[in-house]
């Protein structure tokens, strides 16, 4: 599937204003002026749309609570039909909605100061409660949670009061929208659209000042929070401050498209399969040891997914990179699946700094785990076979078990060969194993780190547990270089 479930919920607002929506729709049939509680609402959402465009929409709506606490839950979470989105299903309903409104009202002003006037009023906002918590929940279930959203009137209401604001140049200061720190650190993963509940392409769609201008986004922060980058945020361009990246950090970011071939699939186990990209155009690429590499792995999404450079070869003019597949993974089942030898494919990049070492240090260590082990394979050889001030370089590479370990024979080798480089493999559940034993931090423990400069690569928990251990150690973090697999 290419859309994603994930966590939309970010605060005790969006998690439980389903329980308002319930209360009006189902206990209004009851008491009817329940419904007059909706009144301060269509303000609320008018008054705020004004300012901050279809904020209300992700951050206060019942409804959206509604759809996104619950309703995802039991969600086929498929792609929006674009009929659902067309300007002529919004506009209709619109009408129609109004229509229906403006009759019914008319009709209630006539007994306006009579004793049932409250409750014949309340019970028309209760009715449209109900068929939009009714609707809306169907769509939800068969499509996407959010399809409701692409023609709700009461977001038309808001792209209304939104581009009033905009006219009138009142909402520049106030309006928040979806900021990228530089689309140079962009992955083009894909990922802020596979989350995004109204199913934009944030990644496609960045203006001159890397925001989103798309006014159905409703700042919801579920591309913020899923952005494996970390370079996505809710921002307003005018008056608050951005990240500065330093140019020097920029200069490692190098978006180039390149065209090449795959030369040759080698499959190392069962799920992970090493790829040899020979490049075409250009014909080779300025790349450092510690980079990764952007794969397009689809042409309908204009995705990619970032790879570690794991070989740079004959100049570089071949580059590999090694995949796992992942469960369910969206991007690994199609290079799985589809990539075959004699393929041309285009990749951007190259990219990243984080892993790129030191040449000057005289102390390094190198933490990876599982599939993380990869970009070591060029950052080793460059530190065995090319001038450097490094005197002392250790490889802790750690897996669960020990016929789990890649490049091993590689690691061995450039071990044998350099006086300065020592590799040590690390199995956590494995009895047989007669090396060390543990996980990498355990192995890292025994050291006295304060002189090291660490680089390390795999999982999210490896790298917390890490961090956790050198704070214990009071080692200097600011010589943590980390990458998450």
């Amino acid at each position: 599937m290419y859309y994603i479930e994930t966590n939309r919920t970010f605060s005790l607002l969006r998690k439980y204003a389903w329980i308002f929506t319930l209360t009006v729709a189902i206990g209004g049939l009851w008491f009817p002026k329940l419904g007059l509680l909706v009144l301060p609402i269509i303000a609320g959402l008018s008054l705020t749309s004004f300012f901050k465009g279809r904020y209300w929409c992700g951050n206060i709506c019942p409804h959206g609570s509604l759809f996104d606490s619950i309703l995802l839950q039991f969600s086929k979470n498929r792609e929006i039909p674009q009929f659902f989105k067309s300007k002529f299903l919004k506009i209709t309903f619109f009408l129609f909605f109004s229509f229906q409104i403006g009759r019914k009202l008319i009709n209630v002003i006539n007994i306006y100061g009579q004793a049932p006037f409250l409750d014949k009023l309340g019970f028309i906002f209760v009715a449209s409660y109900l068929m939009v918590t009714v609707l809306g929940g169907i769509t939800s279930i068969f499509y996407s949670p959010r399809t409701w959203c692409q023609f709700c009137p009461m977001g038309s209401i808001q792209h209304g009061s939104y581009k009033a604001g905009k006219a009138l140049g009142i909402n520049n200061e106030t309006d928040t929208k979806l900021t990228i720190e530089s689309t140079e650190l962009c992955h083009e993963c894909g990922m802020c659209a596979r989350v995004c509940p109204m199913q934009l392409e944030p990644y496609l769609e960045w203006n001159q000042e890397g925001q989103l201008d798309n006014e159905k986004c409703i700042r919801c922060n579920t591309c913020v929070e899923n952005c494996p980058a970390g370079i996505l945020e809710i921002k307003n361009n005018s008056t608050d401050e951005f990240n500065i990246w330093e140019e020097v950090e920029l200069d490692y970011y190098h978006k180039d498209n390149i065209r090449a071939k795959i030369e040759k699939i080698k499959e190392l186990s069962g799920n992970i399969k090493e790829f040899s990209f020979r490049l075409q155009e250009p014909p080779q690429i300025e790349v450092e040891a510690g980079q990764f590499i952007l794969v397009k792995v689809s042409d309908k999404h204009q995705m990619y997914r970032a790879y570690s450079i794991a070989g740079i070869e004959d100049d570089a003019s071949l580059i590999k990179v090694t995949v796992m597949r992942m469960t369910d993974g969206y991007g690994t089942s199609i290079i799985f699946s589809d990539f075959v030898e004699g393929q041309e494919i285009e990749l951007k990049g190259p990219m990243g700094h984080e892993l790129v070492v030191d040449k000057d240090a005289e102390n390094v260590m190198l933490v990876g785990g599982g599939i993380g082990i990869t970009p070591f394979i060029p950052i080793v050889e460059d530190l065995v076979h090319k001038d450097n001030h490094i005197k002392n370089a250790k490889l802790i590479y750690g897996v669960n078990e020990k016929d789990q370990f890649l490049y091993r024979e590689f690691f061995e080798e450039m071990d044998s060969e350099s006086d300065k480089f020592e590799y040590i493999p690390v199995v956590a559940f494995d009895d047989s194993w007669e090396g060390e034993k543990g996980f990498v931090t355990d192995v890292m423990d025994k050291y006295d780190l304060k002189d090291y400069k660490i680089y390390m690569c795999g999982p999210g928990p490896m790298e917390a547990a890490a961090r956790q251990l050198l704070a214990e150690k009071d080692f200097d973090q600011d010589h943590l270089y980390a990458e998450s697999t």
